[in-house]
């Protein structure tokens, strides 16, 4: 007889699943978004919740409803050429690229830049990201106990240590939102600002990365049916997706109150570290350390397990030793090239896939209604890798952008693309080609019914 998870796993399951999501991004992001959104943080922080929860949660249930496995089963719905370039492309862009390297950096950066000298900080990233992804690989060694690191000992000491953050700042404001100036990027479309900001925080890429340790999780505690495993996937998704939305909001907020006292940072960084300094002085330096470490090393571990169980299997030449130690090693020698170009590196990339892995969650979700026919998935799929190329192009630095030709192209899009300059151009061409699917199919089945 199949076991049933009690509630207590549920939240330990839950609480593996935060840990790995939230990482120092989805500290800073918030902050910065608050900061820059002002009074209008309530459609702002609306619309971040959508991509920085909504889809995530969507992620989960997709990998729940389908029962696979992880992103190669559901992106294998378009065709398998298709499955593994998506596949390759979310993880090396979770993994060694950009969100593992900006790990090391960002908790470099936040956490210890404050105690060493300018001329000293290069050697000390070096060394520092030698030693985080030391710790990372590791722990990632034995992805069995993943539930007792993650769930049970590392993200409930990160969420202790972040309330007192919080508290602090709520019952001791630094300002008031009502009078909060609102940045010039948030005064005409501060929700769809904010669609997009979510963007960052990685975790709607995350939510089909981590659904194989989640599945796997949950059939080590001895969960046998897929059914029961779904359902658990969902009710665990769930727990985790709650608490980041409580806070995403609370970080949010958090920032608009500290123009109060401070003027806008150049990032969420800067501003936790003089709210951290401004309640606690030196001592909130060394706990907001703690935090950022905490953040950053958890969801390390996550993602070096994830990129190396999903490598492993696409490609079983190399052993998930070797994985871990290629996801460990790449990533500490890009983390020194900086938080500030990591992140500017990564924009044009996440513009790019993040519209094929929203359509790909919601295509699963909705499979049912087009009786899971490849031609939609197809043609969906295939419109969309257009319509978001050309989203990349338009977040790629001016001097690219002012090219000849890649000008030109632009202001096509701009003048017959819909929601292109507000960084969406790819909603409309997405559903146009959901509905040439849909019509495709349709003719297919009076076809072949009319052949026959």
């Amino acid at each position: 007889m199949t076991k049933k998870l009690s509630w207590r796993e549920y939240l330990y399951v839950g609480s593996m699943l935060f840990g790995l999501f939230f990482g120092a991004g989805n500290l800073i992001f918030p902050v910065h978004m608050g900061q820059e959104a002002g009074s209008s943080i309530f459609l702002a922080n609306l619309g971040f919740l959508v991509t920085g929860i909504g889809l995530p949660f969507l992620g989960v249930i997709a990998i729940g409803i389908s029962k696979s496995n992880g992103v190669f089963d559901l992106a294998g719905r378009v065709n398998r050429r298709y499955a593994v370039a998506f596949t390759v492309l979310l993880y090396m862009t979770i993994g060694p690229f950009f969100a593992l390297p900006r790990l090391a950096t960002t908790s470099f950066e936040i956490g210890l830049v404050p105690f060493i000298s300018d001329g000293q900080q290069k050697l000390f990233l070096a060394l520092f990201s030698v030693v985080f992804f030391l710790i990372a690989w590791a722990f990632s060694r034995k992805p069995s106990k993943l539930l007792d690191y993650v769930g049970k000992f590392l993200n409930p000491l990160f969420l202790f240590l972040l309330a007192i953050l919080l508290l602090l700042a709520f019952l001791k404001p630094l300002g008031t939102v009502s009078s909060a100036p609102v940045g010039s990027a948030y005064t005409d479309n501060p929700f769809f600002k904010g669609f997009t900001e979510g963007y960052n925080t990685l975790d709607a890429l995350a939510s089909l990365a981590f659904g194989i340790i989640i599945v796997s999780t949950i059939k080590g505690m001895g969960v046998e049916k897929p059914n029961d495993i779904a359902k658990d996937t969902i009710k665990s998704g769930a727990v985790s997706i709650i608490l980041m939305g409580i806070i995403y909001t609370l970080l949010s907020y958090m920032g608009t109150m500290s123009l109060g006292g401070y003027p806008l940072s150049e990032n969420g960084g800067i501003a936790l570290a003089q709210i951290a300094n401004h309640y606690l002085g030196n001592l909130g330096s060394i706990l907001l350390a703690f935090i950022v470490i905490l953040a950053c090393l958890k969801t390390a571990i996550g993602l070096i397990t994830a990129c190396s169980e999903t490598f492993s299997e696409l490609f079983p030449k190399g052993s998930y030793s070797f994985y871990i130690a290629a996801a460990s090693i790449l990533p500490c020698l890009f983390a020194n090239v900086g938080l500030t170009n990591i992140i500017q590196f990564s924009i044009p990339v996440l513009m790019f896939i993040y519209p094929l892995a929203m359509t790909l969650i919601i295509l699963v979700i909705i499979s049912p209604v087009f009786r899971h026919r490849t031609e939609v998935y197809q043609m969906t799929t295939y419109v969309t890798v257009l319509a978001a190329l050309l989203d990349a192009l338009n977040s790629t630095p001016d001097s690219f952008k002012n090219i000849g030709f890649v000008a030109a192209i632009l202001d096509t899009a701009k003048a017959y693309l819909p929601l292109f300059t507000i960084g969406m151009g790819w909603v409309v061409p997405a559903f146009i080609g959901f509905i040439i699917g849909i019509i495709w199919i349709t003719f297919k089945k009076d076809f072949l019914t009319a052949t026959e």
